[in-house]
């Protein structure tokens, strides 16, 4: 395929028959640098299927841009049939274009049949040669091939793959095109579309050529409370998808149609003048449509089957989201849920931290929904620390996967943190898949030693530290788009900085980390090797350590360090000596 020299998407692109490292490299940032929202969405979607996702992305929009930058239509019909001939050769298993070498691990990967790939290019082709629809059944026909298989290949690669849940894709699928026409008159205009059915102009009194001189009246408003009328019932039709998918996505997938919603909603924020205004939603907006789709999903089964808290079932916080009407209760050390966050602040100070104080001076809300996370970020961290075997600390986590997603749910008996840790990621509207990543690190913790690249040691970093940064900004309720990626990379820069701290302590519990620690020490130092094994204490060691040292600053920090260690053995539970708990896992329900 010859590529235009002046497609802007080709700039950078690696040469044909490249690697697929190379490739997926242009696919990632393909769709995190040419397309804001996807850019801003995309850490909410599970990493595993990040890549997947820019490759998908990749082939739509390089599709796109054939049919859309390319001013003679006979050009983009030669060019988006050379683009069919590309796909039909990945399916062949003889991908050339960097695109398809990136794509194929994904078709690969999902199963995907070419389908919904080649219907959409049906549709590029179809706009170099229909510029008018006369009825709503050809506007609908476009879009089966336009947009219906763009939800499809999502639901692929989640995979889902029944016919009911691609026919609910469908109709969301179908309504986010439609609105994109409705917001888009005027761009249309330019490229000398229309997308209006021409029947329903006529119902509203209205012809072709007013549209084509932008003439904005009753008239028009009429019509676009029509247009909207008629999105708003599909988007409803679609809205059950997102309960019949895997939990990891429900969010995702509403919010396409949140968003599309929220598209028509800025319609008639602009009393419906699209033929000179391109209606917009603000990026705090954005923010709030998130927040309200996993509140509403997230707690949906909780709602349908106990009644509403009142004031005297639950302790309300200065800075909730419950009404302002409401009687708060500020001193609330007598409800259960009162209890439960008293618990947690003794789970916080107990803990020798500095993040008690540290947090003191914020609005109670804040800090008491801070000390609810980190008695959950806690005790889940002491099941990897503690003494026992493997198989007992990754039945002790298990337990506490189960007693997140039943407190989630609503049953927040199986610990007594748990009814305020519900409450909190409940009022701050944080995603539960924050504190399974989390839980996924302390599992790390038992299974991997080491750590042989820095990639496998960031990822660790990101679900013990990253998450606890994404959690902080929901309660510090930051609603600007680039603060998540901040947020995770400033966990993560926190995290390498305690493994940095606590080399010999790491030693200890066995959990060395040959990338971070130092190499004389790793490969000459018997007594680091024997520390590491077990055979000697971290006291010893120090000890031994600052008397072999003739530097004088060196040997007194040693010493200064040795002496945190005792001669004798210290109490390994000791670390669980404060708590107020008997047990420090939660119970089986």
């Amino acid at each position: 395929m010859q590529i235009p020299a002046d497609l802007e998407i080709a700039r950078g692109i690696p040469a044909p028959g490249c690697s697929v490292a190379e490739a997926e490299r242009y696919t990632r940032r393909l769709a995190t640098q040419h397309y804001e929202n996807f850019n801003v969405a995309s850490w909410l979607l599970p990493r595993r299927l990040h890549q997947h996702f820019y490759n998908l992305y990749a082939y739509c929009r390089w599709a796109d841009d054939l049919g859309d930058e390319i001013a003679d239509p006979a050009r983009a019909l030669e060019l988006l049939n050379a683009w069919d001939q590309e796909l039909r050769d990945c399916y062949a298993g003889q991908p050339a274009h960097p695109v398809f070498i990136a794509l194929c691990q994904t078709i690969t990967a999902c199963n995907i049949p070419i389908e919904p790939f080649s219907d959409l290019l049906v549709a590029f082709r179809q706009d170099q040669t229909v510029h008018r629809y006369p009825t709503w059944d050809g506007v609908l026909g476009y879009c089966r091939y336009s947009a219906n298989p763009v939800g499809r290949l999502v639901l692929y690669l989640c995979g889902c793959r029944d016919a009911e849940r691609q026919q609910l894709s469908d109709a969301t699928c179908t309504a986010l095109q439609l609105a994109n026409f409705w917001q888009d008159v005027g761009r249309d205009l330019d490229k000398g579309r229309i997308y209006i059915p021409l029947e329903s102009l006529t119902a509203h009194g209205l012809t072709e050529d007013d549209i084509v001189a932008r003439r904005f009246d009753a008239r028009y408003v009429a019509l676009m409370k029509e247009l909207i009328a008629r999105t708003r019932e599909l988007f409803h039709q679609g809205m059950p998808l997102a309960a019949r998918v895997d939990s990891a996505l429900r969010v995702d997938i509403e919010m396409f149609s949140r968003g599309g919603v929220a598209v028509l909603d800025s319609i008639e924020a602009i009393d419906y003048n699209t033929l000179h205004h391109r209606p917009s939603i603000p990026k705090s907006k954005q923010l709030k449509l998130l927040s309200r789709a996993f509140f509403q999903r997230s707690f949906a089964q909780k709602s349908a089957v106990t009644e509403a808290p009142t004031p005297t079932s639950l302790g309300i916080v200065p800075g909730g989201c419950l009404p302002p009407n409401i009687q708060r209760m500020p001193k609330d050390t007598v409800t259960p849920i009162g209890q439960s966050y008293s618990a947690c602040r003794t789970v916080a100070r107990n803990a020798s931290s500095n993040f008690y104080y540290a947090f003191f001076m914020l609005p109670k809300a804040k800090r008491d929904a801070l000390c609810a996370l980190y008695a959950f970020m806690r005790l889940v961290d002491d099941v990897s620390d503690a003494v026992g075997s493997e198989e007992d600390k990754r039945s002790d986590l298990m337990l506490w996967r189960e007693a997140l997603d039943a407190a989630v749910a609503g049953d927040v008996s199986r610990h007594p943190i748990l009814p305020a840790f519900a409450d909190t990621i409940q009022r701050f509207h944080i995603p539960p898949r924050y504190f399974h990543d989390l839980i996924s690190g302390a599992e790390m913790d038992l299974t991997v030693g080491n750590y042989p690249t820095f990639e496998r040691l960031r990822e660790y970093c990101y679900r013990v530290a990253g998450t606890v940064g994404l959690t902080c900004l929901h309660v510090f309720e930051y609603d600007d788009p680039h603060a998540p990626d901040l947020a995770e990379k400033l966990g993560i820069a926190f995290q390498l900085t305690n493994i940095l701290r606590d080399v010999l302590k790491d030693y200890e519990m066995r959990r060395a980390r040959p990338r971070i620690l130092p190499r004389r020490r790793e490969t000459d130092s018997e007594g680091a090797l024997r520390c590491a094994r077990g055979a000697v204490g971290a006291g010893a060691y120090l000890r031994r350590a600052a008397a072999a040292h003739r530097r004088p600053r060196l040997r007194r920090f040693l010493r200064a360090r040795a002496a945190e260690h005792p001669r004798k053995d210290r109490d390994p539970s000791a670390r669980a000596a404060g708590l107020v708990f008997p047990t420090q896992c939660p119970r089986r329900a």
